[in-house]
């Protein structure tokens, strides 16, 4: 957190690289160009029960920017309050991510935006919507974002929504 970068990745620049992320915060992070958050490129990570919340970057993708056929798989992943000219949450770029049971919201100027690339968006919630099995769009009523709280109050449309899936 607290983190800069000149040009790419304010948080974590990923490049050629397969790591598992597992229970990480990524926040207020600024890069100069591109990826706030994270930019990954020609990265297949897995990430899991991370959130990603207000970075910023100049151009690309607040949150991440995925590029070069980046193809992470994405799960219980809380990507919230970034904001970029393009892609305030994500940015697709010639990348393929899988995304599911999780929540892309309150990002500025838009969730995700897809360049080029396919997304893979299942059982998430994401603000503006998107197309795919079990996605909403409904204020997923965060506790306390602006001090940090990414926790779900009682009575948001993303408990119980997730993939039915035992494995999830």
């Amino acid at each position: 957190s607290g983190n800069t970068a000149s040009f790419w990745g304010g948080g974590m620049y990923l490049s050629g690289s397969d790591p598992t992320l597992t229970h990480v915060t990524i926040t207020g992070n600024i890069a100069g160009l591109y990826g706030g958050g994270m930019y990954l490129e020609g990265s297949d990570p897995t990430i899991t029960n991370v959130t990603i919340t207000d970075n910023t970057a100049a151009e690309y993708g607040g949150g991440m920017i995925l590029s070069s056929s980046s193809n992470p798989m994405l799960n219980h992943v809380i990507i919230a309050g970034n904001t970029a000219d393009y892609g305030g949450g994500i940015f697709v770029n010639d990348s393929n991510p899988t995304l599911t049971n999780s929540i892309v919201w309150n990002n500025s100027p838009e969730s995700i935006y897809l360049y080029s690339g396919t997304s893979l968006i299942t059982y998430s919630d994401v603000e503006g919507g998107w197309e795919g099995e079990g996605n909403i769009d409904a204020d997923p009523l965060f506790t306390d974002p602006d001090n940090g709280d990414y926790s779900l109050q009682d009575g948001s449309p993303c408990i119980d929504t997730g993939n039915p899936d035992l494995w999830y």
